[in-house]
């Protein structure tokens, strides 16, 4: 084979520009030492959020795995339920409710709605901060413990369990109150109460329920629908003509603590979150009934009623079916109720500011269920 010189000496050249183009900045690249960036620091508000997610996990009963993150809490409240018609599987697990060793099912039950909602609202952000798997651990864990205390298998049933333990005041006996020990050495009898009636308490769990299978709807089908089985359910026994009167109406081993003022609100807050949960337009046919807001005085601008808590759901049902109304606009036969419910909520906005003097705040006064409130209120104002 004959090759010009001149030939050789272009291929030669071109040769040594694809080394310098392609050959060289590759070697360079791979000697120079790789450095990891180190993640931001956490700032103040994802410290406090970190560690008030932690108090669930410290507040656990039941068996608890290691991965529990709360090295000086171990099994406890293993014979929770065993007077049960429920004793071969128990009421084991769940959470304690504050320093004593009681589990009350009503404000559980709040605690888990709410934590699915702010799931529901902010998962993108518990993302970002390495919490959503445990956020989403710390729900099931009470939505398990939820589904135990009725027969959730059933379309309809005819009594709930309330709570597990508890005292009477100034008791005199072992207790909860009496015994204030650590719950790995309970060995007091811990009787769980169960109620025939209580459209407060079927209505809460029945929400809890309903939000957390919008929770797992996409990485639990199975479970999700095992929820809302189960909220369809307690709405059923909640809605039931006969069961209408309050859970703890003469219990002295709950009225004293979560004493339930009216069902209305849990009415409004059950049948919304379901309403989310199935589509269902008859759940959005009663939760915009003029009854409900006549019946829980939603209108008459008392002050106490625009704060949310375990024992008021109207501000936060008002504000979920106002983003229905904004995102939707469902229009006729909901829209005059709905529209009422804006108002009532951007009032009750307007009452959490200190310049409008509706309430006495001093530093750190804002419940944590206020916020939520406020910053759902201001995302929903910010997209409309």
């Amino acid at each position: 084979m004959v090759c010009s010189r001149k030939a050789f000496k272009w291929s030669l050249i071109s040769i040594g520009i694809a080394f310098l183009v392609i050959a060289l900045p590759t070697i360079i690249v791979k000697a120079i030492p790789k450095h990891k960036s180190r993640p931001p620091a956490p700032d103040d508000y994802t410290r406090a959020l970190h560690k008030a997610l932690l108090f669930f996990n410290a507040q656990k009963s039941g068996k608890l795995g290691k991965s529990n993150g709360i090295s000086w809490r171990g099994d406890s409240g293993l014979q929770d339920g065993n007077d049960t018609v429920f004793k071969k599987r128990g009421l084991v697990g769940g959470y304690y409710d504050a320093g004593d060793n009681t589990k009350f099912n009503f404000p559980m039950a709040y605690a888990m709605t709410m934590l699915s909602w702010s799931c529901i609202e902010y998962s993108h952000k518990y993302r970002s901060i390495g919490e959503y798997t445990h956020l989403t651990d710390l729900i099931k864990w009470g939505t398990d413990y939820l589904l135990l205390n009725f027969n959730s298998s059933a379309a309809t049933v005819d009594h709930i369990y309330a709570q597990v333990g508890g005292s009477r005041n100034a008791s005199q006996t072992p207790d909860d109150h009496y015994c204030w020990e650590r719950p790995e050495d309970m060995d007091y009898p811990r009787p769980a109460i169960a109620v025939s009636a209580g459209p407060d308490l079927a209505g809460e769990m029945a929400a809890a329920l309903a939000a957390a299978s919008i929770v797992f709807r996409d990485s639990n089908a199975a479970y999700s629908r095992r929820l809302v089985r189960g909220a369809e359910t307690l709405f059923r026994f909640a809605r039931d003509q006969g069961r209408r009167r309050s859970y703890c109406r003469g219990n002295p081993f709950i009225e004293p603590y979560y004493n339930s003022t009216g069902y209305y609100d849990e009415y409004m807050w059950g049948a919304t979150w379901l309403y989310y949960a199935t589509g269902n337009n008859t759940y959005l046919s009663l939760a915009t009934n003029r009854g409900l807001p006549k019946n829980s005085r939603a209108f008459l601008g008392i002050p106490d009623l625009s704060v949310p808590s375990w024992d008021n759901k109207l501000p936060a049902a008002m504000l979920l079916l106002t983003r229905f109304r904004i995102f939707l606009s469902p229009g006729y036969p909901y829209e005059d109720m709905l529209r009422m419910y804006h108002n009532v909520t951007a009032l009750n906005m307007c009452s959490y500011l200190p310049q409008f003097a509706v309430f006495n705040w001093t530093k750190g006064t804002s419940s944590t269920s206020t916020c939520h409130l406020s910053l759902i209120s201001t995302s929903t104002r910010e997209v409309n």
